[in-house]
């Protein structure tokens, strides 16, 4: 018997249904032997049979489960109770992760691991096993491009209204398939319109966002076999992203008349900011914990986590993250010290900050990043003495829903600033590509004028029916409300005069032009907020080159189709060509949030940079034959080295030259800078059909 390793990810789905139960779109059966059922249906056997009976009529597929393996030992990960929430912030839950990983990594076979997967599916906690087992197919040789269902798929209460979870098991169970209803979710629930804050709900709680960071997690865990953890440039794309994401937020900050968000650089203050997410848990059957405004962060005691450190610590953290970035160097626990340098340093103190395991000394450096989400997330009850779990700050599948999530992260961002501050800026000569003239560029979207982005709101319907246990099969679809561009096209005109063919890596670039008051931006602060929108390879024929570029061709989001698409529906044959294009092959950020809102009428106004660099010097020697490049920039390329030699936010990712104030100064001939405007539509958009 050979295990068919697509039905492995059939074991996410409906995570508190037994094994037994149906899975998947075909209500698949997993014949499970005997000796690997839980106690609770090993003594009554003729459960499995008879309930396989009752549903056999509607499966279309069988999965037989080999048993004459040597089941390991798990008594590690289950320490933690089904019942309990788990998240990867916490060291304890890491290392239990790191076990349940390591075992699943390790086994031999895909049938081997469906064996032990099917042991632990029913024994362990759903959201451990859920990680374990999505990490181990995103690594493994044998199942790496394994289609996974989507956490919102399996979890949807980590990111829908617990009122629309009610109101879908409802219509599952009473309204047959084909009259069912799309649930809608509303789009003012966690707050009103007398929160600030609240003007941001469609960016802090996009379901496509908050998969991005989750999944960027999955493919680069901080803690596990080093196989899985040692990537190239790893720290550096944690730092990347991170910046990326806090770039966007200040963007659309500025689309709704708010000001850059403040760091969070006092652990003593008190947070002003509030937050009631308004969701439950389907696991635990306890409500996310809710933030009061103005509360404080203390030190931690609570023995179910395993956790006790102090405030102080973070502040000894920072002191030393910070003396590290001023004298240029870290220390490893012998106290031999490795140079921060142009090349490696952001690397390090990535890795450092996290912390993961590829940390250079983390008894020394700490765990500050991960600890100050912690604090923040049980910053309701430190103690445990109302027995109340982590906020959604706490857990990076949700934590980006939280308003405090983007203070803390200027804060890191600020942290790693400290470094990037005192490289030395590029030079002209560093920055030019000798010959290569920019000529023009412009943005032509598919309606509206040149130089304009144009955005809306579109309704999607994503199908529940993954994550809904013990309801009756078929789709449940919930309608959810967000942000959308309309499609464009750059025009890029390229001069290249070296009477030779060229080669170039085009690098594009978006930023405010004014501040919160509204006054020009100086540079030092503007590159801060510079989004990337697309990088490219592009050969240069001696003269005028117009290259076309679409903004669906981005190498730094991921399709809208593939962020909400169906794993079953129209699914090209198996083995085939476009079956392996159809998979799922990395993450990136969603497609719909590539543009920032922007405002009405007249538009926010913005500075679009082009920049071509010389590809000589920017590639990396590869074989990218069958790999997936779709969306590299934050995600690098699996299994290989990150496509691009410069440093990540080149040629942002430093102080500008002496002397250069405005980015108008800072440009070589090999770039270009043309304002352009993002006009947004206050108007819902056809509906489109998700999973």
């Amino acid at each position: 018997m050979s295990a068919n390793k697509r039905n492995l990810a059939l074991l996410l789905d409906r995570p508190l249904e037994p094994v037994f139960y149906e899975k998947g779109k075909n209500n698949a059966l997993f014949e499970v032997p005997n000796q690997l059922l839980t106690d609770r249906y090993k003594n009554n056997a003729d459960i499995q049979v008879r309930v396989q009976d009752r549903l056999g009529e509607e499966s279309t597929v069988r999965v037989p489960v080999r048993a004459n393996i040597a089941i390991p030992n798990l008594s590690v990960p289950m320490q933690l109770d089904r019942k309990a929430p788990f998240s990867l912030l916490i060291p304890y839950h890491r290392k239990l992760a790191t076990h349940l990983i390591s075992v699943f990594i390790g086994l031999r076979s895909v049938d081997d691991l469906q064996t032990v997967a099917v042991y632990a599916r029913d024994r362990l906690n759903p959201l451990l096993f859920n990680y374990a087992l999505s990490v181990a197919l995103l690594h493994r040789p044998d199942t790496k491009n394994v289609d996974m269902p989507l956490l919102f798929e399996v979890f949807p209460d980590k990111f829908i209204d617990s009122k629309v979870i009610g109101r879908a098991r409802e219509e599952a169970t009473v309204v047959t398939e084909d009259l069912r209803q799309p649930i809608t979710i509303p789009k003012d629930y966690t707050a009103s319109d007398l929160e600030p804050e609240h003007r941001l709900w469609y960016f802090r709680e996009d379901i496509g966002l908050n998969i991005h960071h989750w999944h960027w997690h999955l493919v680069f865990p901080s803690d596990g076999p080093d196989q899985i953890v040692r990537k190239d440039r790893r720290g550096e794309l944690f730092y990347y992203m991170h910046q990326q994401i806090q770039a966007r937020y200040n963007f659309e900050r500025f689309s709704n008349d708010l000001p850059r968000v403040q760091r969070l650089n006092n652990f003593r203050d008190p947070i002003p900011e509030a937050y009631f997410p308004k969701m439950d848990s389907l696991v635990s059957s306890r409500a996310w914990p809710s933030r009061s405004p103005n509360m404080k962060m203390s030190d931690l005691n609570r023995d179910l986590e395993q956790l006790r450190f102090d405030i102080a610590d973070l502040e000894r953290w920072d002191a030393r993250f910070v003396q590290a970035c001023h004298q240029g160097f870290v220390q490893d626990p012998r106290g031999n010290q490795i140079q921060l340098d142009e090349a490696t340093g952001i690397d390090i103190l990535g890795n450092l900050l996290e912390s993961s395991t590829l940390s250079v000394n983390r008894d020394f450096y700490g765990d500050l990043h991960n600890m100050l989400h912690v604090a923040l997330g049980l910053i309701h009850d430190p103690d445990s003495r109302h027995l109340e779990t982590f906020a959604t700050i706490g857990d990076p599948a949700v934590d980006l829903r939280d308003p405090v999530f983007y203070r803390l992260h200027a804060y890191v961002d600020d942290l790693f600033q400290e470094h990037k501050q005192r490289l030395t800026p590029y030079t002209t000569q560093q920055l030019n590509f000798q010959g290569i003239q920019l000529n023009s560029v412009q943005v032509q979207p598919n309606r509206g004028a040149a130089n304009t982005f144009q955005t809306f709101w579109q309704q999607t319907d994503i199908d529940l029916s993954r994550g809904l246990d013990f309801v009756p099969r078929g789709n449940v679809f919930a309608r959810f409300t967000h942000l959308q561009n309309a499609d464009f096209t750059y025009n890029i005109n390229i001069n290249n005069s070296t009477g030779a063919p060229a080669m170039g890596t085009v690098r594009i670039f978006l930023a405010p032009q004014n501040d919160e008051r509204g006054t020009r931006m100086f540079l030092r602060d503007q590159r801060l907020l510079m989004c990337e929108l697309d990088k490219f390879t592009v050969a240069l024929q001696p003269g005028d080159n117009a290259i076309r570029r679409t903004s669906t061709e981005s190498s730094v989001t991921v399709a809208f189709e593939r962020t909400f698409r169906d794993l079953d529906t129209n699914r090209p044959a198996a083995g085939t060509q476009e079956e392996q294009d159809f998979i799922f092959c990395g993450c990136g950020w969603p497609q719909h949030m590539l543009i920032p809102k922007g405002k009405s009428g007249v538009g926010l106004p913005c500075d679009l940079f082009v920049m071509v660099s010389n590809y000589q010097d920017d590639r990396v020697d590869q074989d990218l034959v069958g790999i997936c490049n779709e969306a590299p920039v934050f995600c690098g390329l699996r299994d290989r080295l990150y496509p691009d030699r410069k440093a990540m936010g080149y040629p942002f990712d430093r102080l500008p030259r002496q002397g250069v104030d405005q980015l108008s100064q800072f440009l070589t001939p090999n770039m270009t800078s043309v304002p352009v405007s993002i006009i947004h539509t206050d108007s819902v958009q056809a509906i489109r059909k998700g999973r």
